[in-house]
């Protein structure tokens, strides 16, 4: 007899739901590296596509890369019952998440304020870039954000060993911002002129 969604345990369908979740995202996000190589292949003749990108951008990929380790690590110690460590990553990745989202934020303005789009090239090669990055940024606000949630429930001791899932997606969620940022920078540094 088939499984129907409601006798499933609350916890397996909310796995479920953020597989989905995941997936349609990455989908998504693909779409929109793929459709970003068709375009700066159809540019490739502008001069303006070689114009290098804000080293920034690699400090924010180091920047994600720890925030992602310290979300794993907040779910080893959720797993072994330590709430403490568990608050303290958890609040370790709020700040390296604002802090990412500020260095992303002086980024796009370096971009903006940049050559290729004060000459003339602002619907170009490097507005698609800042599309690109914009739409990660928004994710990684609604990543912030359910940090911000998953924080309290911990302080609120509604997780334990046996029941953590959302600090397990939450560490998920991050992990896929993390390939999609690696995915977009590939598809930046083979199509610009790298970074300054």
């Amino acid at each position: 007899m088939p499984v129907s969604a409601s006798s499933l345990p609350i916890d397996r369908r909310y796995q479920q739901g953020g597989v989905l979740l995941l997936a349609s995202l990455m989908m998504f996000f693909l779409s929109s590296i793929l459709l970003y190589a068709l375009y700066a292949y159809w540019r490739r003749d502008d001069p303006m596509s070689m114009v290098p990108l804000p080293s920034a951008f690699l400090v924010s990929t180091l920047i994600l890369m720890l925030i992602s380790g310290l979300l794993h690590l907040s779910t080893l110690a959720m797993r072994r019952e330590k709430r403490f460590q568990t608050v303290t990553l958890l609040f370790a990745s709020i700040v390296l998440a604002i802090v990412f989202t500020a260095v992303q934020l002086v980024t796009m303005n370096a971009m903006l304020e940049g050559p290729a789009l004060v000459e003339g090239n602002g619907k170009g090669l490097v507005g698609m870039v800042a599309v690109l990055v914009i739409l990660h940024a928004l994710h990684v606000a609604g990543g912030v954000a359910a940090l911000g949630i998953v924080l309290v429930r911990t302080i609120q001791h509604k997780y334990d060993h046996e029941s953590y899932w959302p600090i397990r997606f939450a560490a998920q969620y991050w992990h896929f911002l993390d390939i999609v940022w690696l995915c977009m920078l590939a598809a930046f540094w083979f199509t610009t002129g790298g970074f300054a």
